[in-house]
C-alpha cells in the first residue's frame, strides 16, 4: 500500500483534517458581527500613520449571526476611534495625544511664558537678556517676536499685576507657568523638558549670575515640567558652564 493512502488507494486525510473542516464549516454557519455607528469626528494624531488624520468615533453592537444573518443581540462594544486613512481602530485615550499642530502651539506658548517669567524677575530687564529671550521665542515659532515686544509685555505684566522686579515667584506667576507647562510635559521626552528649562536658564544668565528670584522661577519651571529638584539644580549649574 502506498504511503499516505487508505487500503483502496484513496489519499488519506491528514490528522485532524476532519476536525478542522468541521470547525471551518461551523464558523461559516455561526459567528458574531459588529455593526458600527458614528457618534462624532475630528482630527487626531494617528499612531499608525504617524501624523495628523481625520477620525470618526464609533460605537458598536454585537450580534450573533446564523448563516451570515444577524439574529440575536450580544451587547455593545467600543467606543473606538477609527482613522479615516488607515481604518485602524484605537482606544479613546489616543485622543489625549495632541495633534502636530496643537503640539507646536503648546510648545511655542510654553517657551514664550517661560521667557516672560524669567524676564519679569530681572531687576533691570537688560537688552542682553531680551535678545536671548527673543531668540528663544522666535526659535519656538513666534518668528516675528522682537526684543521691544518682549520688553513691552514685561512692563505691561508688571503694571497689570503690581509686580515688582526682582521679587520671588508669586502664586499668579506660578499658576501661569503650570497652565502653560503641565499639559505639555507628558508629551515631551526628557531631553525636550530639559531644553525648555535650559532656555530659561540662559535668559537668566544673559546679564549675570542667577538672582534668588530667578532661581525660584526656574525651580517652578522645572517642577511644572516634572523634573526633580536635584536634576533642576544640576541643569542650572550646567547652563553656567561655558560650552
Amino acid at each position: 500500500m502506498l504511503p499516505g493512502r487508505d487500503p483502496i488507494g484513496r489519499a488519506a486525510a491528514p490528522a485532524g483534517a476532519g476536525h478542522t473542516s468541521r470547525a471551518t464549516g461551523l464558523a461559516r454557519v455561526m459567528g458574531t458581527r459588529i455593526a458600527w455607528t458614528g457618534v462624532g469626528d475630528g482630527e487626531f494624531f494617528c499612531p499608525g500613520c504617524g501624523g495628523d488624520r481625520n477620525y470618526q468615533r464609533l460605537t458598536g453592537r454585537r450580534r450573533f449571526t446564523l448563516l451570515g444573518v444577524p439574529v440575536l443581540p450580544r451587547g455593545e462594544t467600543g467606543p473606538v476611534v477609527e482613522c479615516a486613512a488607515c481604518r485602524h481602530h484605537y482606544a479613546l485615550d489616543v485622543l489625549d495625544h495632541p495633534t502636530t499642530i496643537r503640539f507646536s502651539a503648546m510648545l511655542r506658548d510654553a517657551v514664550h511664558t517661560v521667557a516672560l517669567a524669567v524676564l519679569a524677575t530681572d531687576g533691570s530687564c537688560t537688552r542682553t537678556a531680551l535678545t536671548v529671550a527673543a531668540g528663544a521665542v522666535r526659535s519656538a515659532g513666534y518668528e516675528d517676536c522682537t526684543e521691544d515686544q518682549l520688553g513691552a509685555l514685561v512692563e505691561a505684566l508688571a503694571a497689570d499685576t503690581g509686580r515688582v522686579h526682582g521679587e520671588p515667584c508669586g502664586p499668579g506667576l506660578a499658576i501661569e507657568l503650570h497652565e502653560a507647562l503641565d499639559p505639555l510635559a507628558p508629551h515631551l521626552a526628557p531631553t525636550g523638558r530639559e531644553a525648555i528649562l535650559l532656555q530659561g536658564a540662559r535668559i537668566a544668565l544673559a546679564d549675570g549670575p542667577y538672582t534668588p528670584a530667578e532661581r525660584e522661577v526656574l525651580a517652578t519651571v522645572g517642577a511644572a515640567l516634572t523634573i526633580c529638584a536635584d536634576e533642576v539644580t544640576r541643569l542650572l549649574e550646567t547652563a553656567r558652564t561655558p560650552s
